[in-house]
């Protein structure tokens, strides 16, 4: 069935969460075992906190980032890198993903909005810097520019998505014929509005997922169990 829907699409949203990276031995945030049950996020990941202890932040930040070095693209990661370069190419086809790790652009996906940033950029606090970078920081870093301190990019609680990300999104789902949702558990918005936009607009939803979520009833397609066994099989079915 999922198969199906694919072949007949002309064009396909991928929104993938956590769940495609803790595949990767990337660990989830939340959950039993999620991150949040062993840190404070306000103290990690908020406007505040980053400006109570920067040097906190940013030692946690690093600690992923080396994380996520570390870490490998899974089969998941690949197909669907393999959907958007054999089936759905350039404007027809776009990745929302939640997740900061890089593995997807490591895979080989092109066209994507990291709704919430990504782990490998940093900015300054004060100008408009802004820069790749691997480095795993001892102290905070300072803007090359202004001298300013730098900060992940990456979005904060407390802070709004992306601007640009979002109504790229948002207007992508009001096309689209298909929704592939993987790996995220239906619950964070603004991320989670989007399969029901494109259930609004007549398209179709596939959902993978090891869990049921809020979603689960509303879509076409449900198939549990993990991405990088499901995806791989969806793909070599719709050749």
């Amino acid at each position: 069935m999922a198969s199906e829907i694919l072949r007949k699409a002309s064009s396909l949203l991928v929104l993938t969460g956590a769940g495609v990276s803790a595949e990767s031995d990337i660990p989830t945030f939340r959950g039993d075992n999620g991150l949040w049950n062993k840190h404070n996020p306000e103290d990690l990941v908020s406007v505040d906190g980053f400006r109570r202890n920067p040097a906190l932040v940013w030692e946690w930040h690093c600690s992923m980032r080396k994380l996520a070095m570390s870490s490998n693209p899974n089969a998941g990661h690949f197909a669907i890198a393999q959907l958007e370069r054999e089936f759905f190419r350039d404007d027809n086809f776009l990745l929302i993903t939640q997740n900061i790790d890089d593995l997807h652009r490591r895979a080989g996906s092109e066209n994507i909005a990291e709704i919430h940033g990504n782990i490998f950029y940093e900015r300054c606090t004060k100008c408009a810097f802004r820069r790749r970078s691997e480095v795993i920081y001892d102290d905070v870093p300072l803007c090359p520019q202004c001298g300013s301190i730098l900060r992940p990019d990456v979005v904060f609680f407390g802070e709004p998505l992306p601007e640009m990300e979002i109504a790229k999104s948002f207007s992508f789902a009001q096309n689209t014929d298909c929704i592939l949702v993987v790996g995220t558990s239906g619950v964070v918005y603004p991320a989670a509005q989007i399969p029901y936009i494109v259930i609004e607009h007549g398209g179709k939803v596939i959902e993978v997922n090891k869990e049921e979520t809020p979603l689960t009833k509303y879509a076409d397609v449900h198939i549990s169990g993990e991405s990088g066994t499901i995806l791989p099989e969806i793909v070599k079915t719709i050749r």
